[in-house]
């Protein structure tokens, strides 16, 4: 079986044995699992030296129980049309479980943006948009991409300009694509969200006392053993954010190699290294590992995948030594390796809610783009006009003035950033709630199982509210 047909496969066995759980119609269920659109195109493109290149790509809309349809675009030479309805799948159930008011959907286009020039994917994505344009497969009320792996910023930038010069006059034609610059009405924060995501997920998964004693493991991030799996933006950010917060980066892996480093790396300075000499091969401090994967197998006691799907398959799963694999990609392990997991007592927290980071302040992008206003312009100067008066009736109470640098601190508003990654933070521990009652409640067989019997039941829900199955 190929990659993404093993990896479409892992996602509708996920989807079967929790809905084996679920006491919705089984013609319902059907509905759910179905993928509603698939887009499947083919585009000439010219290249640099001016000759024309066929492009193949792909748009996949998994669920109208809500619109927009949401999710990102990637830039790969694998991608295929079973792997962008799979991941078009796991963003309808990751959109339930962390409550944000999205369909799932996915794209990618068949590029290989590692060796590729700007030109020419400045050409692809513009000529990308134009077809998806065309069908109405884009659109602030119809579906809304973002970045993936292998686009970013710029990428949504070329996409939110495209669109809007063949839709003159759409007041909010930049809520079409979100994960875009600052500049192009994006917002603070979502750069980093999802790696941000993933370690407020782990944070709280590990402050379970019960479930941290099955494990062996002591309760809290703080000096926790960290391998993580790709240095891209979701893997940097959660690297990064885990090792702020107390926890011991031992291994970091690239696709072309990876360091382990017992007393711990900074995944700025290995970040910074890989950039500029395209190899962590050299890297002053730990050892280096030509095989990525051998990586993986290191003892720690929290692996971060953080790069593609399936990379961690029945042939390498009996070598696994973490004791929480957290799943910061879209389907690291795949539905055979997760048996043997299992039964080994490593604990899996499941894709489908930790990696929601990036959708849930993309949804506060969305809001933004479509409000025409920044969250904290409205609020934060009155916060201060109102602690302010607050502190002058202390001060008169007491009879004493606070120091002017303590009431600097006090007085000041929250920022954009403030107000995102607070309540960022908020959904992320909500959700984990959400979907850890919901195990233990039912007495599911694992995490996995109760995230998808969640968001199963939430999307069955909201369809049978608008009355589609009386």
């Amino acid at each position: 079986m190929l990659a993404h047909e093993r990896f479409h496969s892992s996602v509708s066995r996920y989807f079967d044995r929790a809905a084996r759980l679920s006491r919705h119609p089984a013609g319902l269920l059907d509905f759910i699992k179905t993928c509603n659109s698939v887009y499947r195109m083919r585009f000439p493109v010219r290249e640099d030296d001016g000759s024309i290149r066929v492009v193949e790509a792909f748009r996949a809309q998994h669920s109208h129980h809500r619109l927009p349809c949401k999710g990102g675009v990637r830039f790969s030479p694998e991608v295929s049309q079973d792997e962008v309805i799979a991941l078009a799948s796991l963003m309808t159930y990751k959109c339930a479980v962390v409550g944000v008011p999205f369909g799932g959907s996915k794209g990618g286009v068949r590029i290989d943006p590692r060796i590729s020039s700007t030109g020419f994917r400045e050409r692809v994505i513009r000529r990308y948009t134009a077809e998806l344009v065309k069908k109405d497969f884009i659109g602030p009320a119809v579906d809304v991409p973002a970045p993936d792996y292998g686009t970013g910023e710029q990428e949504m930038a070329w996409m939110a300009d495209t669109y809007r010069g063949l839709k003159p006059g759409e007041l909010h034609a930049y809520a079409c694509v979100t994960g875009k610059p600052l500049e192009l009405h994006g917002i603070p924060g979502r750069r980093e969200a999802t790696g941000l995501g993933v370690c407020m997920g782990i944070s709280e998964c590990l402050s379970r006392l019960k479930d941290m004693k099955e494990l062996g493991i002591t309760p809290g991030i703080e000096g926790k053993r960290v391998i993580v799996q790709g240095l891209g933006n979701v893997g940097y950010h959660a690297a990064a954010a885990l090792r702020e917060l107390g926890a011991v980066v031992v291994g970091i892996t690239e696709y072309n190699g990876g360091i382990l480093d017992p007393k711990g790396l900074d995944p700025a300075a290995v970040k910074a290294f890989f950039t500029d000499r395209g190899t962590m091969d050299g890297y002053p401090n730990g050892t280096f590992f030509e095989n990525a994967q051998a990586l993986l197998e290191e003892e720690c006691d929290v692996l971060v995948p953080a790069a593609l799907e399936n990379q961690i398959t029945p042939e390498n799963a009996p070598r696994i030594r973490a004791k929480i694999i957290a799943e910061a990609a879209n389907g690291p392990v795949d539905a055979d390796a997760e048996k043997i997991l299992l039964q080994r007592g490593i604990f899996l927290i499941p894709d489908v809610y930790l990696n929601a980071g990036g959708v849930i302040v993309s949804y506060f992008e969305w809001l933004k783009n479509l409000s025409h206003v920044s969250f904290d312009r409205m609020t934060s100067r009155y916060t201060e006009i109102s602690r302010e008066n607050l502190l002058k009736v202390v001060e008169e109470l007491v009879g004493k003035n606070i120091p002017a640098e303590q009431r600097a601190k006090i007085v000041t508003g929250p920022t954009e950033l403030d107000l995102v990654r607070t309540s960022l933070g908020e959904t992320m521990a909500r959700s984990y709630h959400a979907i850890h009652d919901h195990w233990k409640v039912h007495d599911m067989e694992d995490l996995r199982t109760a995230t998808y019997a969640y968001a199963i039941d939430l999307v069955a829900k909201s369809h049978l509210a608008h009355g589609i199955f009386p």
